[in-house]
């Protein structure tokens, strides 16, 4: 009787051994006692802030672009008014405007060129649509109507023009260089504001 209750008995302990074996190979810890629960929580918040941070530089490269393109588009537009007005418009006051326009757009049109080589953002090579209409409705106007039309429109884009800088001058996440060239050209916009508020209020 003793041999027959030893043989459940060794069966139990044997079993008692290989249970505790297996829970032994299901979690494992690492050298700084961590176990493979903990590391794969902690590869997956670094792929999180991996992903919000690129994200982020993403967002801001895709504000950069936009400010460079839509700025590149205005600017391309005042000189070809610029040039328009030049010829076609009646007064002198208006031409003379017209003359600082081409000159001061065509030097920030060339410093934005430059701004965007380095960022490889890719501008316009044309008027954008928008802008294209306002040459072409100009085009059709002569003597004092082209010069009205053409005062107001300096007005408004000017407008335009000073809250777009604005916003890219004050925004902190904006690329320094970008910031700055905005910041620097802002003086010369209420610069143009002003004297195209000027022209016009004389022509009413």
């Amino acid at each position: 009787m003793k041999k027959i209750l030893l043989i459940p008995a060794l069966s139990m302990a044997l079993l008692m051994v290989a249970c505790n074996g297996s829970e032994s190979n299901t979690t494992t810890t690492d050298s700084v006692g961590r176990t493979d629960d903990d590391n794969t929580a902690a590869d997956t918040a670094v792929m999180v802030r991996n992903d919000t941070a690129n994200s982020m530089a993403n967002n801001t490269d895709n504000n950069n672009a936009d400010f460079l393109t839509e700025a590149a588009g205005g600017g391309m537009m005042e000189v070809q008014l610029g040039q328009l007005a030049k010829t076609k418009a009646n007064s002198q006051a208006v031409k003379d405007f017209a003359a600082m326009m081409v000159r001061d757009h065509s030097n920030a049109n060339t410093q934005l060129k430059s701004i965007a080589a380095k960022k490889n953002v890719t501008l316009p090579a044309a008027l954008p649509e928008k802008h294209q209409k306002h040459v072409t409705d100009l085009t059709e106007k002569s003597g004092t109507d082209f010069d009205k039309d053409y005062m107001k429109m300096m007005v408004d884009d000017h407008q335009e023009d000073i809250r777009l800088f604005e916003k890219c001058a004050k925004n902190d996440k904006e690329d320094a260089e970008i910031k700055a060239f905005a910041a620097k050209t802002l003086p010369t916009l209420y610069k143009h504001l002003d004297a195209a508020k000027a022209i016009r209020d004389k022509q009413q």
